[in-house]
């Protein structure tokens, strides 16, 4: 399977293209109307996807949930994972760039365990004891604020597939070309309004006023 993808070719390569992440999910949410009224579930990834993923939901008039994952940071970059984990307990592995790093596999399981236990320390902040929502036949936007390598979002769309919805439709602000190949075979459309061919490639490039939203930030998106 090769996705639909779509893109805006007037942010076509090029950098600092969104004012903030609501900007952002204005644009995405005219790219989504087609779903304005179906039966489309918005899930976002915490904590950038969440305003983007609020806006695209209030938007079409969707319901707004969260998928908790979480990338495995690498032991000196947090800014960078070598893998990510689900909130239902899906690994995966970058096993090319891990073979690059050299990690032990002591390394390997203490980052793992500690993504795990931060993984559960925001389902109980995010989630508490609210279920999931039923994803069986459903259109499923998965939403977050851009993919570096796109193995966080992998993760997520495994997850994902494992509760049998009728399309999975990836819409984000920005992406690498790697990232979107990685992707593309595995859901039915991306919506991708700034796709850039670039080695060190990094979501914030793509966004005027970047900053990091805390938990607090998160929980104020989701009283609204």
């Amino acid at each position: 399977m090769n996705a639909i993808v779509i893109d805006e070719p007037k942010f076509r390569f090029k950098k600092y293209v969104f004012e903030n992440r609501e900007h952002a999910g204005k644009i995405l949410a005219e790219k989504l109307e087609k779903y304005i009224n179906s039966d489309a579930i918005v899930l976002a990834i915490p904590a950038g996807g969440v305003p983007i993923g609020k806006i695209i939901a209030k938007h079409i008039k969707a319901h707004f949930d969260l998928i908790l994952v979480r990338k495995i940071q690498i032991p000196w970059n947090k800014e960078a994972g070598f893998g990510a984990v689900t909130q239902d307990g899906v690994i995966l592995f970058n096993e090319p760039l891990m073979a690059e790093l050299g990690l032990t596999d002591e390394d390997i399981n203490n980052c793992v365990s500690k993504t795990r236990n931060e993984l559960v320390r925001r389902m109980q902040i995010f989630r508490g004891n609210k279920p999931m929502p039923n994803l069986k036949n459903k259109v499923v936007i998965l939403v977050d604020d851009g993919l570096a390598s796109g193995f966080t979002m992998l993760a997520a769309i495994q997850s994902i597939k494992k509760k049998k919805p009728k399309k999975i439709t990836i819409a984000i602000p920005t992406a690498s070309f790697t990232a979107i190949n990685l992707i593309n075979p595995h859901v039915d459309e991306i919506i991708c309004l700034n796709i850039r061919d670039e080695y060190f490639f990094a979501v914030a490039d793509a966004y005027v006023n970047w900053y990091d939203l805390n938990d607090e930030d998160v929980l104020n998106y989701l009283r609204d």
